[in-house]
């Protein structure tokens, strides 16, 4: 939108902040190369557009807003003289995409006095040489350092959760060598055993009876029933009780085992019908061999898929093998990262999942999802106590309009309010010294509002702490609207439900 063009006053621009120490020719030459602009009511710039100039405020009244899905939300509002926005960093060239971080509107006729953002730049190297170098060391050295801190903070992150995998990887794995080891050991004695049986006094009619049962005893062990621990205790003495009766003595030890493999008295009985109460005990015992190796082989079964379940988390994790932009199921992106943080969250925090299964999947960057996730995941943890405390995490999704929640709910003692506005801000943390970097919620943010156009918010009182995060539902590509690539905008950061907090920088929005 173009406003009308109006005289312009060195002297009037002289007694904007911004201009104060200039002399009387650049002043004339700021009005020479410039203009001053009424804009009526309505929109001045649009987020996204290319940033062609330099706005800074006579008089009037400017809002600013950011694109958060489909909504524009409003970031500030001023009528101060001298506010400045729009080509900004047009000092620095092409090597920043120069676009407008925000949108702007005026809420009455308000007058700007416009530069050119070629404009800017030359004057702004013609009269500032030294400070336009500082301001380009200051901010490539920024981003530097951000990305810098960045990856630490995924390292450390990548460190803990390898941690927590090498402890769940370790468990399946010794259970499936204990098992392998027990099961070498039932084998043998089953040779053994079968060998007594082919020099004793079974008929052939006989053996191919107990071949059956044993056929059958196999099925049953694969569709045991769970028990509950009365029930288990009540099966036992009744077979205990039944082989000693039918001379097996070492009946109490067998009993355990037939009844994990969900036998029982009437199973007992077809076997000394099928081979005669002489040779029973030969059989009962060939027969435990059978059962006990099909648990043991049970067992090695579970192990190796547990293992396997925990290297596909992983790679979900990591997303390693996919593609950094795709659509994605985010109940899929929460599960691998509870179960890569099951290590963390110990026996005693409870997780609750109230997921939503009919919501869609969305277009994402579904390992950075990752590490929001991971981050939000790790300071509910840690307010409720870390891995020896207690209380209940309560991860929820829901559909709200045109986009995606996912909330993150934790029993722990709350935000401090003094400090609500400041927890997504870098480098401010309340873990002690060498316990945080304070950058966990200012990466989640602006992998969520920067890179995804979605929102990140927090509700806190004590005992009851809410992350919400807010994603989009649609896109049209990786490079689209819904969906673009990060920038390096300040945009909002959320408290007390979605209110926007003061931005973090001033590059985009100057007050002086």
């Amino acid at each position: 939108m173009s406003g009308r063009v109006v005289p312009c006053s060195p002297k009037e621009i002289g007694s904007l902040f911004l201009f104060e120490e200039l002399s009387a020719e650049q002043l004339g030459r700021l009005c020479s190369d410039g203009r001053v602009e009424l804009f009526q009511p309505g929109p001045v710039y649009r987020e996204g557009d290319p940033a062609t100039c330099f706005f800074v405020m006579i008089e009037g009244t400017v809002v600013h807003s950011r694109r958060v899905g489909d909504d524009d939300v409003e970031i500030a509002r001023t009528s101060q003289r001298g506010v400045y926005s729009g080509a900004v960093q047009a000092y620095i060239g092409d090597r920043v995409r120069q676009v407008y971080q925000n949108s702007m509107r005026v809420t009455e006729p308000t007058r700007f006095f416009v530069l050119p953002a070629d404009t800017f730049a030359s004057i702004m190297r013609e009269w500032f040489p030294m400070s336009v170098h500082l301001l380009e060391g200051l901010f490539f050295g920024s981003k530097n350092t951000q990305a810098a801190v960045g990856q630490r903070e995924r390292l450390l992150a990548l460190g803990s959760l390898s941690a927590g995998l090498t402890h769940e990887l370790n468990n399946p794995a010794a259970a499936a060598v204990r098992a392998t080891a027990a099961l070498r050991e039932r084998v043998a004695k089953m040779r053994h055993k079968l060998a007594v049986i082919a020099e004793g006094p079974f008929t052939p009619e006989q053996l191919t009876h107990l071949i059956e049962i044993q056929e059958r005893t196999a099925e049953r062990v694969a569709k045991a029933p769970v028990l509950s621990p009365l029930e288990t205790t009540d099966r036992e003495d009744l077979l205990t009780d039944w082989l000693e009766e039918h001379g097996i003595d070492y009946g109490w030890q067998l009993a355990p085992v037939f009844v994990q493999a969900g036998l029982d008295v009437d199973w007992l009985e077809q076997v000394v019908a099928a081979v005669g109460e002489d040779i029973l005990p030969g059989a009962v015992g060939w027969l435990s061999y059978t059962v006990e190796t099909e648990l043991l082989m049970d067992e090695i079964a579970d192990s190796t898929t547990r293992v396997s379940r925990l290297v596909d988390a992983a790679k979900q994790y990591s997303q390693l093998d996919r593609a950094p932009y795709q659509v994605a199921d985010v109940h899929e992106l929460l599960d691998s990262t509870l179960l890569m943080l099951s290590g963390k969250t110990g026996p005693r925090i409870r997780v609750v999942k109230e997921y939503d299964r009919t919501l869609p999947r969305i277009p994402a960057y579904p390992a950075e999802l990752n590490q929001v996730w991971t981050n939000l995941i790790d300071n509910a943890v840690s307010a409720m106590g870390g891995a020896g405390g207690e209380g209940t995490l309560t991860v929820r999704t829901a559909r709200q309009g045109e986009q995606l929640l996912v909330e993150f709910r934790d029993t722990g003692p709350g935000v401090p309010a003094e400090i609500r506005d400041r927890i997504f801000d870098p480098f401010f943390t309340t873990k002690p010294v060498g316990q945080g970097t304070g950058l966990g919620l200012d990466i989640s943010w602006r992998i969520v509002v920067n890179k995804h156009h979605g929102s990140l918010a927090v509700e806190s009182a004590p005992g009851d702490t809410r992350f919400a995060v807010l994603l989009p539902l649609n896109a049209t590509d990786g490079d689209g609207r819904a969906l673009r690539p990060a920038q390096e905008a300040q945009g909002i950061r959320g408290t007390q439900g979605m209110q926007g907090a003061r931005e973090a920088s001033e590059a985009t929005e100057g007050t002086g």
